[in-house]
């Protein structure tokens, strides 16, 4: 026997009557703003977190990079090459010699400066590579129009190719330059970071910054192309008293070599955790050339014929993944730490073989070290 539900025992649904159930519950419309607003809450809430994801991913118009970047354009700050003024002759200063390079913003800092790339045909070296570069918030300031500014070249360790890691904001080299600044321990350095190697080391192949027969001239693109290609886009220190190295393992080999073979034209370097000989093995065969480029040989030639003077600042820490690294850096500064070649070492207790042990040392001791030896900004 089927069942059949009885109709007549569910009444249909009707609206209460407002007196019957005894109570006003007033107007609905409070209650239906309420959702409103809570959607609109939420419909913010998720857009903001989207433009955090887009901004993170890069993906415009939620962020800057690759926009076109200048320096030195703010209100008041002289532009054009200025060769011919009649000031240029006696100011300790240089305007940028040009041509102005195409560069594309990295990223922007909190403090409104950019780290900006472009890429440079060396025409010295004949290798093409990038650079980034950065120019602290001073550069841009009224103030320093006719201001030459120091500048640091920045080296990395490891592959130094297809990046610079120092152009990374999250090792603050950047804003520890400005930091420092203003703590009066270092110079406003214009930073420039180009890539080190002409490829990766993924093979145990590396160019130790040099001029190895055979390939590319990465010494030249360090010494020759880089300085000439900040100084066609910034205002620069004439003199050799406003350009220094520093850098990081190989990075810092490269960079006291090139101090200790260019004296008249770099005065100072940071070396951190460096390398003291040329060891890469495309020196096969070429053992005249690799001791052009070594630093123990370069210092000895220094020390004989008494000048110019440079200044060395070491930084190794005591755990290095090259227990040597201490050793060897002691006996090069007992070795040819006098005459012209003036050295300071400082021994990080605890410190490892990276840039995050590196940075923040900088600025207890070593930074303060080459920049009261070195000038700028100068007019």
């Amino acid at each position: 026997m089927s069942y059949a539900p009885d109709r007549q025992q569910y009444p249909p649904y009707r609206e209460p009557d407002r007196e019957e159930e005894g109570r006003d519950p007033g107007p609905r419309r409070p209650g239906r703003l309420r959702r409103l607003a809570l959607s609109g809450v939420c419909v913010l809430a998720l857009a903001g977190v989207a433009a955090l994801v887009m901004n993170h991913y890069e993906i415009p118009p939620f962020t800057d990079k690759g926009e076109a970047v200048s320096f030195g354009k703010a209100p008041g700050v002289e532009q054009g090459t200025g060769a011919g003024s009649a000031r240029a002759a006696t100011s300790k200063m240089l305007m940028p010699t040009g041509p102005a390079a195409d560069f594309k913003n990295a990223m922007t800092l909190p403090d409104g400066t950019h780290v900006a790339v472009a890429t440079l045909d060396g025409p010295k070296s004949g290798f093409k590579g990038k650079v980034w570069v950065w120019a602290p918030k001073e550069y841009d300031d009224p103030r320093f129009a006719r201001s030459g500014f120091p500048v640091m070249i920045a080296l990395p360790g490891g592959a130094g190719y297809p990046n610079n890691y120092w152009m990374g904001t999250d090792l603050g080299l950047q804003n520890s330059i400005s930091t420092w600044y203003g703590e009066g321990k270092s110079k406003p350095f214009i930073l420039a970071m180009p890539v080190l190697n002409p490829g990766p080391d993924d093979k145990g192949v590396y160019w130790d910054g040099s001029d190895i027969p055979g390939q590319p001239r990465m010494g030249t693109w360090l010494t020759d192309d880089v300085p000439d290609f900040v100084r066609a886009n910034f205002r620069t220190v004439k003199a050799r008293d406003g350009w220094a190295f520093m850098g990081s393992s190989t990075g810092g080999f490269a960079g006291l070599k090139a101090v200790l073979k260019y004296p008249e034209k770099f005065k100072a370097v940071i070396a951190s955790g460096p390398d003291i000989a040329p060891d890469s093995p495309l020196w096969k065969g070429h053992d005249k050339e690799k001791a052009e480029n070594d630093p123990g040989v370069l210092a000895q030639r220094l020390i004989a014929r008494k000048g110019p003077e440079v200044y060395l600042a070491f930084q190794v820490g005591t755990a290095e993944s090259d227990r040597n690294t201490l050793p060897n850096v002691r006996k090069f500064i007992a070795t040819y730490g006098k005459g012209p070649v003036h050295t300071e070492l400082k021994v990080i207790q605890g410190g490892r073989h990276n840039a995050k042990t590196y940075v923040p040392n900088m600025g207890q001791g070593p930074i303060q070290y080459i920049s009261q030896v070195m000038t700028g900004p100068v007019e």
